[in-house]
């Protein structure tokens, strides 16, 4: 994978963006003022994954530290690791975390005293935006849900928080 960089644009188990003066709002209705920081690696594994497993979407998990909670509305979660996981709903249009990969990830995490920060998966040929069926499927108010649109080149990804059916977009900050 080249190091051009990624453009930035709108936009689990059944159950990620660069600086934050480069997000636009689109329809979110609300910015909500947490931040999700990774790495520039981190950042290029997404993209690649993404592209590897195209013209399926492609899902994995984050893990790090988080801060906060869905309350507080102002904290940084650190992304730390990006876990690629097997889509099992094998799907061009849906994902679905394969639960043992989903299992191994947390264990591990928890057992290093991290944090499964939340999920980022693809949209192929639209937006980086949550679909209805990714906000149906957001149990976890306290996750980001990070999407990466390969609808363009350079792929475009955006972070969200999904809390009772609300979308708010979060700032994604990555680090050299």
């Amino acid at each position: 994978m080249s190091g051009a960089p990624i453009a930035r644009q709108h936009g689990i188990f059944g159950i990620f963006l660069r600086h934050v003066g480069e997000l636009s709002l689109g329809s979110v209705g609300i910015v909500d003022s947490r931040c999700l920081v990774i790495t520039a690696e981190i950042e290029q594994q997404i993209v690649a994954h993404a592209r590897a497993c195209k013209p399926q979407e492609m899902c994995g998990l984050l893990v790090g530290t988080a801060s906060g909670d869905a309350t507080t509305n102002a904290d940084t979660d650190r992304a730390l690791e990006f876990h690629p996981c097997r889509n099992a709903a094998a799907s061009a249009i849906v994902y679905t975390l394969d639960p043992k990969d989903y299992m191994r990830v947390e264990l591990s995490a928890d057992d290093r005293g991290l944090a499964v920060l939340g999920v980022v998966h693809s949209h192929t040929h639209t937006e980086a935006y949550p679909s209805p069926t990714d906000v149906a499927q957001a149990p976890d108010p306290n996750w980001n849900y990070a999407i990466v649109s390969l609808k363009y080149d350079p792929p475009r990804l955006r972070n969200f928080r999904i809390v009772a059916g609300e979308i708010s977009e979060t700032a994604i900050n990555i680090t050299r």
